[in-house]
């Protein structure tokens, strides 16, 4: 694969996440909320995604919108790496095309899962971080497990030092799933609808073909993402033991079962609304700034 296509994918994440960070801070704590009880009988600091907004700000201050921001776009550049430059190769060695050439939604399918499970291993330290770190609030909004860290640094240094590399890698088998889903349905449908809408003539200027592919993509996206998001969450942000084992689940099947169980489906899909606003939005930007930085390259090199 391309050296370029691999940091202009991980640029074009890094420019979206500034922007989408503080509904992640959002979705992440909406996810945490009421963890294994039934509906009904927790109380629930956060009412819906623009309460949860204002009692962060009251409560954590403006910045506390931002936390998580430096894993966070540590984790997006190295999962976007992979994912957007496996897509890239893929597409210009003609690998996601059928026998008549035209873009194939399950060859985008396949290509998609590849790059986001190779890109969700290799950055999921950050991930967990970023996890730990979104979920810190004051005493009166708290949910979830709170985490002592005081920086990204800190946090490696804490795990690292307790559990070792294998600590800072805690979850991330678990955590496949959601990226096969998540980035085989964005991929497949990027590829697919920005052909589609060429082909009719619907969209054919590049950068609106772009956005407007990107918005389709993210749409679909935070669909088949919410349910394995909800199951990432809630590990990585759980509390270990001394031999770093989790005290609430003991992996991703333990946790889907415990969560149906005391939540209800309900419980699968917390954070639907704030993780549909933070991924269409994250979605398309990133999409866009990577056919734009594409594009420049080759821009570039033509002349």
């Amino acid at each position: 694969m391309a050296t370029s296509d691999f940091v202009l994918g991980g640029l074009a994440s890094v420019g979206a996440t500034f922007f989408t960070n503080p509904i992640e801070v959002i979705k992440t704590r909406i996810q945490l909320q009421g963890e294994l009880a039934a509906r009904g009988t927790y109380v629930e600091p956060y009412k819906g995604i623009v309460h949860a907004f204002v009692t962060v700000a009251k409560n954590d201050g403006m910045l506390g919108l931002q936390k998580g921001l430096a894993p966070a776009l540590y984790f997006q550049f190295i999962i976007n790496s992979f994912r957007l430059s496996i897509y890239s190769e893929a597409m210009e060695r003609g690998w996601m095309h059928d026998h008549k050439g035209e873009v194939s939604y399950g060859r985008g399918l396949m290509w998609g899962a590849i790059g986001g499970v190779v890109g969700s291993y290799c950055s999921s330290p950050f991930f967990l971080i970023k996890t730990q770190l979104q979920s810190q609030a004051a005493k009166q909004i708290a949910v979830g497990y709170q985490h002592a860290h005081t920086s990204m640094s800190d946090a490696l240094r804490q795990i690292y030092t307790k559990n070792g590399i294998r600590g800072l890698w805690r979850g991330s088998v678990a955590a496949l799933p959601r990226a096969a889903l998540g980035s085989g349905a964005q991929i497949a449908t990027f590829g697919k609808t920005k052909a589609l809408l060429v082909e009719y003539d619907l969209v054919t200027q590049p950068t609106l073909n772009s956005f407007t592919a990107g918005l389709i993509a993210g749409s679909i996206m935070s669909v088949a993402i919410t349910p394995p998001d909800v199951i990432t969450t809630r590990l990585y942000n759980q509390g270990v033991d001394a031999e770093g084992r989790g005290l609430l689940y003991r992996g991703w099947l333990d946790c889907f079962v415990k969560i149906v169980r005391s939540e209800g489906v309900y419980g699968m899909y917390k954070g639907f609304w704030a993780n549909y606003l933070r991924i269409a939005p994250h979605s398309t930007l990133v999409l866009l700034f990577f056919d734009e930085l594409i594009a420049l390259r080759t821009k570039y090199i033509r002349q």
